[in-house]
């Protein structure tokens, strides 16, 4: 087994993992808008048996003479290698990456692997059943929303953001943000994911009596994309807007060929509306695997 680093084009990271539930984190844009944040990426290929068994981006930052790896909910394994071997390639990924810290996608555990964190809930909606077997998965009090707002005269525009629209949007969140006690992806991250690929963003708006009242932006990483940032006002929470809107969504998505709606994180305890929000729409709710202390190993694996 070995690590294969830099060598791998874009083209073939899609191609390879174009039947993947693709989280974000493993996705090429996210690393190249890291990059364009300042941060060190490193995308390698784990070979075992002279195949590809496995992708991982590896996202760094140094803190004077520290450096530290993370990788976000991965290496993406490609092939049924065992769970041991596995480990022994996070070990392997972790030769010169001085502190590494790994959130993989499934639980991991073994030799090296040390738990700093306890696993998060990932909400997960599969966009590949039919239109009315997705709606029959809302639970019973989303669907009579959606229900009484497709009822109300709203309207949805769709489409990539301008600039002000997007600035508007994050000037919105970031209040949102402060009322409620919670915190997001900075805004940087969502005008550097602007720059770096604005056609992998698309904003929708929910419009009533010519106002906006709600919107979600959407962040496009075939052939998943991700619920990234929501904002509803006063009529909007009233007239069930997002409900509405993310049903547009899911129809949307699904005529482009994504075959998941990542909801992002569930939490019950911290965000407990937006955790209901979420749970309703009958996406799985899985556990990631716990984030955890990868120690490198400078054992070269028998193949």
């Amino acid at each position: 087994m070995e690590i294969i680093w830099d060598r791998i084009c874009r083209e073939d990271w899609a191609e390879a993992t174009a039947a993947e539930i693709l989280p974000m984190q493993q996705h090429w844009t996210y690393g190249d808008v890291l990059s364009a944040l300042g941060r060190q990426v490193r995308r390698g290929e784990v070979m075992h048996g002279g195949r590809r068994v496995g992708l991982v981006q590896v996202i760094g930052r140094r803190f004077g003479p520290l450096q530290l790896s993370l990788i976000g909910r991965g290496p993406l394994w490609l092939d049924g290698l065992p769970a041991v071997k596995r480990a022994m390639a996070c070990r392997m990924i972790a030769r010169g990456a001085g502190v590494m810290v790994m959130t993989p996608e499934q639980g991991l555990s073994g030799r090296g692997l040390i738990p700093l964190v306890s696993h998060r809930h990932q909400a997960m909606l599969d966009l590949r059943p039919d239109r009315l077997t997705i709606r029959a998965r809302f639970a019973g009090k989303w669907r009579n929303r959606l229900v009484r707002a497709e009822g109300m005269d709203i309207s949805v525009r769709q489409g990539v953001p301008s600039q002000r629209e997007l600035d508007d949007l994050l000037v919105l969140d970031a209040a949102q943000q402060r009322a409620r006690g919670y915190r997001a992806l900075p805004a940087c991250f969502t005008r550097a994911w602007a720059h770096v690929d604005p056609n992998a963003l698309r904003l929708y708006r929910a419009i009533h009596e010519g106002r906006v009242i709600a919107m979600m932006l959407m962040l496009l990483h075939r052939p998943t994309a991700g619920y990234h940032i929501g904002w509803s006002g006063n009529d909007g929470r009233r007239l069930n807007a997002h409900q509405f809107l993310l049903w547009h969504v899911i129809r949307d998505l699904q005529g482009g060929g994504y075959t998941a709606l990542d909801l992002g994180d569930v939490n019950v305890d911290g965000a407990p509306g937006l955790a209901r929000f979420k749970i309703g729409t009958g996406a799985i709710v899985a556990p990631l695997g716990a984030t955890m202390l990868v120690l490198p190993t400078f054992i070269r694996p028998r193949s």
